[in-house]
């Protein structure tokens, strides 16, 4: 039987705070969620940027026990799972997820492990259930995604927002679902959200920048061989 936890690229012996990265799936498929696919393959420059600014930190990534959203299990109760069972060393979590990743780290935000949101492109439905997360949390969006919605996400927020809890939002414009046009942005962001900056304003859109789509899978290859898988945690 599968079991959903976490593949780690970093692991000090004093690490107390695990930084998560959760990658997007489908919204139906029971198919194994391949290390090599590009949902994941796409986080891994967000680990090399977390490194650089928490060296003292955990850094893995989400390992869910199928690719897709499904009803009969789905990537936020894979996440819960592994936030039940780390060990208790571990004591403060950052989430990062993008996509059907996004939504996993909004639905399990409110687990007392969880320290922090960063939820990129997320995917969330107009029902979604509204979750108490604690700040900080901070939603980014492209302006041309056409695989989830940038209104879905604003939506949310406006909800949390109505219930009490500090958001921040940025609009990327020119920016689609993949996050490779802008991809110096996206990785600044997860610099500053991991490094504990304090967040802009409520809500900023960022202009147009030039298109940096091929040096982006540049550095998604390098990031791939930097930091390689040294240690797996298997829930259960």
């Amino acid at each position: 039987m599968r079991r959903p936890g976490v593949d780690l690229v970093r692991h000090p012996a004093s690490a107390t705070e695990l930084v998560l990265l959760a990658h997007g799936g489908e919204e139906q498929s029971h198919a194994d969620p391949s290390l090599w696919r590009p949902a994941l393959l796409r986080m891994w420059p967000f680990a090399q940027a977390a490194r650089s600014v928490a060296p003292n930190s955990a850094i893995g990534f989400l390992r869910y026990r199928f690719r897709g959203w499904n009803d009969d299990g789905d990537a936020a109760a894979d996440l819960r799972t592994v936030l039940d069972e780390l060990p208790p060393v571990i004591s403060r979590v950052l989430l990062i997820g993008h996509s059907m990743g996004g939504r996993a780290v909004v639905a399990a935000g409110d687990h007392p492990r969880v320290a922090g949101v960063l939820a990129l492109a997320p995917w969330l439905p107009r029902d979604e259930p509204l979750v108490a997360l604690r700040p900080p949390v901070t939603f980014v969006h492209g302006t041309d995604d056409t695989i989830t919605a940038p209104a879905g996400t604003t939506a949310y927020a406006q909800r949390l927002r109505a219930a009490g809890v500090e958001v921040t939002t940025y609009s990327l414009a020119g920016e689609g679902h993949a996050m490779l046009r802008r991809a110096k942005d996206w990785d600044r962001l997860v610099a500053e959200f991991v490094g504990g900056v304090p967040a802009g304003g409520c809500d900023e859109h960022w202009p147009t920048v030039r298109d940096q789509a091929l040096s982006a899978v540049g550095e998604i290859v390098k990031a791939r061989l930097r930091l390689p898988v040294k240690e797996r945690f298997r829930a259960g």
